[in-house]
């Protein structure tokens, strides 16, 4: 038998993604006989701990997860627990703060929120942070790598900080990168995005607009030209704002992303091409699914860790569309960051996730 060499802790558990990590910790096959160490988030004021399945019901199994608590979070037990890897699901601020604390008690961390997945300045001011020190703050940065597998998983390997990436920004990147690299998109043109996100997407705190009375048999769009995912595709693939238009819309279902992404082509292009293209790519990638000429759907794709992607090319062989779709709490989230850590323990990056 082999006995798992790495401490996991989840700090946030109480969310919906949290809730995701701890299933997928709880059931990764190297992991096993040694569980997460479990905190709550920061900001709620409770001082003692609670067991995992009064939160989590759904949890609860024959393997002793009754009897894992839910813990205050606190520094020093970190050390006293032997923690080598902390997955933060806790707000874009509070991951901002303590970021570069946890990197200093010498942990590695795969950070759910958007704190640190981008590079420049001008797309980080959607997040309103307020550093305290900068030049922290700017040495951190300059350490984190965007954790899609995808585009750089020899990066992630060797890193002590990866920004897991947005839900929302996973299946546009995915969708895109393809082209991009063998430059077939005419940018003159533009690129448009038109996406739609179950209502966990907006996490677990109620919201008006996430009231099932308000999203329940209604499609709304939100956030048109300032959604906080927009700076992640502008610097993952190289483009400018008025290069693409993205429209985000909330879907009355639980969970799932669909993405419909309209690029024109600098040239007429068999089918064959794309699928080559696509195909290629992505050869090395076990969670990304190419379905070709069939288009994707959410129902396929919910509750897995795969990203789908399908295609249709027009007549005129020049616009094109892809689809994307993907569970946003999964690959858009806890199951991404889970494939992340694999990355860096040298493991199979879909080991727990098939």
């Amino acid at each position: 038998m082999t006995f798992p060499t790495h401490q996991t802790s989840v700090v946030g558990v109480s969310g919906y993604a949290g809730a995701e990590l701890a299933r997928l910790l709880l059931h990764h096959p190297l992991l096993r006989g040694r569980a997460p160490v479990f905190f709550g988030r920061p900001e709620e004021e409770n001082d003692a701990s609670t067991p995992l399945t009064d939160l989590h019901p759904q949890l609860a199994d024959a393997n002793g997860s009754k009897n894992l608590m839910v813990e205050p979070f606190h520094w020093k037990a970190l050390s006293e627990r032997g923690v080598d890897v902390v997955f933060l699901a806790t707000p874009h601020e509070q991951s901002r703060a303590w970021v570069p604390q946890l990197l200093n008690h010498g942990v590695r961390v795969i950070d759910l929120s958007g704190a640190w997945r981008l590079e420049h300045a001008e797309n980080r001011a959607v997040y309103k942070f307020e550093d305290a020190d900068s030049t922290v703050t700017d040495a951190t940065q300059r350490k984190a790598v965007y954790g899609l597998p995808e585009l750089h998983r020899q990066q992630i390997a060797s890193t002590q900080l990866v920004a897991n990436p947005g839900c929302y920004a996973t299946s546009v990147i995915l969708a895109l990168a393809p082209l991009m690299r063998e430059k077939r998109i005419d940018l003159d043109r533009g690129i448009v995005c038109d996406a739609k996100s179950g209502v966990s997407g907006a996490g677990k705190t109620p919201t008006a607009k996430t009231h099932f009375m308000y999203a329940a048999d209604n499609l709304s769009a939100y956030s048109l030209f300032n959604h906080r995912h927009t700076g992640e595709w502008l610097e993952q693939l190289n483009l400018h704002a008025n290069e693409i238009i993205f429209t985000p819309h909330l879907l009355p279902i639980p969970r799932g992303i669909f993405s419909t992404v309209y690029v024109t082509l600098r040239e007429q292009t068999e089918p064959e091409a794309i699928d080559a293209c696509f195909h290629d790519f992505y050869a090395g990638s076990p969670m990304v699914r190419w379905f070709g000429a069939r288009l994707p759907e959410i129902q396929h794709c919910v509750r897995t860790n795969y990203c789908d992607l399908g295609f249709a090319l027009a007549p005129d062989k020049r616009r094109l569309i892809v689809v994307a779709c993907l569970d946003n709490l999964l690959k858009g989230a806890a199951g991404q960051a889970v494939q992340n850590m694999n990355l860096m323990f040298g493991w199979p990056e879909q080991e727990g996730l098939e």
